[in-house]
């Protein structure tokens, strides 16, 4: 580099030389200009030079570690790919479930569907002359009472002892008729194990056909009355009224769920949904009984439902009973 700078003076000396031997003593302050631009010139050159000079030694001492440094940003990089090729298979594979799902239910509705043609008219002219029965129906009145009750006068001390539901007589003869008239007697459900039968009941709850779960979910509790699934399906089934807002038919449906299976993954919820269904038919002091029991009956309920329980005291402004 100091060679270079060396040339470099001496080359401008010459210029300098030769261009004052061009020029008369009058043009000294032109000469003073040609200095200062060359001047400015020679320590913009030194400026390159030095700068040249600086990148080359850091680019060769620095060499090593930049390969070692590359090389694990390649490492990184190829891992990174082989996870991503994982999560694209993944996504794949559950785009692929997915479809075959919808597809299966959509089969299933579509050969469901030409059976219900002919079923429909019959069983809407069922619900009619059903509807007949129950209004002639005589209430039995429970002893102690002297007056009619649609679903029971029920107790503090009944809701604490679990037994709810066994002094409402009425309820039972009531629920005997109402339920009659959804049983069809033509079958439904396709053969297989009762986990496949409650899968393609419940799919037509999902699709929002609640009539024919409706009748879907009643075949299978009569099916499999003793099945570990019947309590979630008896739940399903008093869901398909609630939806419809046929609160009736659905606190029936409810407290027929809670009779018969009161140990059911589906019980809490289920006995929300009746007190919410008798408040709804005016029955709010049953109604709230029904839904301030929920903590005592079931403790140990999910979160949600107990906080779902808490709203709807506040919703339908039930009384505080103190303990």
């Amino acid at each position: 580099m100091y060679r270079l700078k060396e040339y470099l003076i001496c080359l401008f000396a010459v210029i300098l030389i030769l261009n004052i031997q061009n020029k008369s003593f009058s043009e000294e302050s032109e000469i003073y200009d040609i200095l200062n631009v060359i001047q400015k010139d020679l320590k913009t050159l030194e400026k390159a030079v030095y700068s040249g000079d600086s990148f080359s030694t850091s680019q060769s001492s620095d060499s090593n570690l930049s390969q070692d440094t590359l090389t694990r940003h390649l490492l990184k990089l190829s891992d990174i790919e082989q996870q991503f090729q994982e999560l694209t298979n993944k996504f794949e594979e559950i785009n692929f479930k997915i479809d075959k799902l919808s597809n299966r239910i959509s089969k299933n509705q579509a050969d469901s569907q030409l059976r219900f043609q002919d079923l429909e008219k019959t069983r809407l002219s069922g619900r009619l002359q059903s509807t007949d029965i129950i209004s002639d129906q005589p209430e039995k009145q429970l002893p102690g009472t002297s007056e009619a009750q649609i679903l029971g006068r029920i107790s503090d001390e009944d809701l604490k002892n679990t037994q709810i539901v066994q002094s409402t007589q009425s309820v039972e003869s009531t629920s005997t008729v109402v339920t009659e008239k959804y049983i069809s007697e033509e079958k439904i459900l396709p053969e297989g194990t009762p986990k496949e039968q409650y899968d393609f009941a419940l799919s037509f709850v999902k699709v929002g056909d609640y009539e024919t779960a409706e009748i879907a979910l009643k075949e299978f509790v009569n099916t499999n009355a003793k099945d570990e699934l019947a309590g979630s399906a008896q739940y399903w089934y008093a869901e398909t009224f609630r939806i419809r807002q046929l609160y009736q038919d659905a606190a029936t449906a409810y407290l027929d769920g809670y009779q018969k299976y009161p140990k059911s993954v589906k019980a809490p919820v289920n006995l929300l949904k009746l007190g919410v269904s008798l408040v709804q038919i005016g029955e709010k002091d049953q109604g709230c009984s029904m839904i301030t029991g929920v903590s005592k009956q079931y403790p140990k309920a999910s979160q949600s439902i107990l906080q779902k329980a808490k709203y709807e005291e506040k919703k339908f402004d039930c009384p505080t009973k103190k303990s």
